[in-house]
């Protein structure tokens, strides 16, 4: 803690009595000057404790030299009674109140330097212990850093040495780690701030106000365009901001050995693809390169879009969105291999803003045909689609070589009972995409199984078809292209 006056006063080897300004008592000392000028405030900086004996000093002149060292923000005035004044003067004592400003009585048996060497000893006990506190600090930090869930810990670390909350964020601005996790909620309010700051040429670090908080934010320079983000109520002091700037060093170091690591995986995926494209028997030999391969059967799905094909292997190794996904850099494009039920290619498709194109379901001796089905559906997209599926593709195939006057004819008649029905049709639709599975289907869909069983029992009822025989189904997915394009 800071040295104040009222440490002074409380020192019995001093001796010091209060005299006026008791108000201000608390205010803290940065150093100890002695001067006898009448006007020595052209060689102080604020925060002294000044140590006078009057020596130029008369009657009405004390007023005017107290206001001077007032408006210079000296932390109190210390005035040396028994040689130039045998008392303090009534005076001194009078501005020192009318000014608030501490005034005390320095004994002739207590020498100015005694003073010094008492506020020298503790200014240097207050940097040592700050030494101290930010030693500690950076050990947590860097044993935080460790940790196995290294990032995270560091984030909720910082955010308790600093008492205040912190944000980790990507290149793209989304939130990596948060503390408290509520933190997260300032990132897109924050946007603008982190772009001004990826503006800046020269400084890669700004501090600000938000919300009626302190804000300080800095670009990591990690490569992958991370920044942190570190708030609180109250200002930020030097130990807090050193406490920070190792924090974002360590940070910065884990960001780029996590790229490094990446990078190093997302190789030893593509070679394990690779591999196994080429029918070569390494499924078990190499069984460490497949951590993470879903379990088969499994789909193969090839992404094309305006992404960048860097940017976009990071989402999905990253953020896959609750989806189990294996991606891989495979002759210039992305890919993926997902489990054969589960994963949505849809939704996959919608957060990271590309085409999909998704195989036939297969077993880990089918990959490379798989492969072929997913850049053959990703090549025929249409423009909307965002997901196209081989097995679609396939029909859309049959469907030039008929004429369309009379395909169109044949699906008017065939759905005809259905006209107006948009809910039956579009359940009709999924259903049939799905391979008549409920659930799938219906999850699609939104709505409970026995909702969808129940509209299907409908379909059936209207049309008088039933949907049990695959000539009935095929017919009726035809029909659906035909009439509704590749998407409802």
């Amino acid at each position: 803690m800071p040295l104040t006056m009222r440490d002074l006063l409380e020192d019995p080897e001093l001796e010091l009595t209060v005299h006026g300004g008791r108000s201000f008592a608390d205010r803290p000392i940065s150093w100890v000057h002695t001067s006898e000028l009448a006007d020595p405030t052209p060689f102080l900086e604020g925060g002294e404790l000044l140590l006078t004996t009057g020596l130029t000093l008369r009657g009405r002149e004390f007023a005017e030299y107290v206001n001077r060292l007032a408006r210079a923000g000296v932390a109190g005035l210390g005035f040396g009674v028994g040689l130039t004044h045998g008392e303090v003067p009534r005076e001194l004592i009078a501005a020192a109140n009318e000014a608030d400003l501490p005034l005390v009585a320095v004994p002739r048996r207590t020498p100015f330097i005694a003073i010094s060497k008492a506020v020298s000893r503790a200014l240097a006990e207050d940097e040592y212990e700050g030494v101290r506190q930010l030693s500690r600090a950076q050990h947590e930090l860097a044993r935080a850093a460790g940790s196995e869930r290294g990032l995270d810990t560091l984030v909720r670390k910082l955010a308790g040495l600093v008492e205040g909350w912190v944000l980790l964020l990507d290149g793209a601005g989304a939130v990596l780690h948060a503390a408290p996790s509520t933190a997260g909620m300032s990132a897109r309010v924050l946007a603008a701030e982190v772009e001004r700051l990826r503006g800046r040429r020269g400084r890669g670090a700004v501090d600000f106000e938000f919300s009626g908080q302190e804000v300080s934010m800095q670009d990591l320079g990690a490569g992958n365009g991370a920044v942190l983000v570190v708030g609180r109520t109250r200002s930020f002091g030097t130990a807090e901001r050193q406490v920070i700037n190792s924090a974002a060093s360590l940070l910065t170091l884990a960001l780029r050995q996590t790229e490094t690591l990446r990078a190093a995986r997302r190789k030893l995926r593509t070679g394990f693809l690779r591999t196994l494209l080429a029918g070569d028997p390494v499924w078990e030999v190499l069984d460490d390169l497949r951590a993470g391969f879903p379990t088969p059967p499994v789909r193969v799905l090839v992404f094309a879009g305006e992404r960048d094909r860097g940017e976009l292997l990071y989402l999905l190794e990253t953020e896959s969105f609750g989806e189990a996904v294996y991606p891989a850099e495979y002759e210039g494009s992305v890919m993926a291999v997902v489990p054969a039920e589960g994963t949505s290619p849809e939704r996959l498709s919608r957060r990271c803003g590309v085409r999909v194109g998704v195989s036939e379901p297969c077993d880990s001796n089918g990959i490379s045909r798989a492969l072929r089905q997913a850049e053959q559906a990703v090549a025929a997209a249409r423009a909307g689609d965002s997901t196209v599926w081989f097995a679609e593709l396939a029909g859309w195939g049959l469907l030039d070589l008929v004429p369309a006057d009379r395909m169109a004819g044949f699906a008017e008649s065939l759905l005809a009972p259905l006209e107006g029905r948009n809910e039956l049709i579009v359940s009709l639709r999924e259903w049939l995409a799905r391979h008549g599975q409920w659930d799938p289907a219906a999850g699609v869909l939104g709505v409970h199984r026995h909702t969808l069983r129940n509209r299907i029992r409908k379909v059936e009822s209207l049309l008088g078809r039933d949907l049990d025989q695959p000539g009935v189904r095929a017919e009726l997915w035809l029909a659906l292209r035909v009439l509704n394009g590749p998407e409802l």
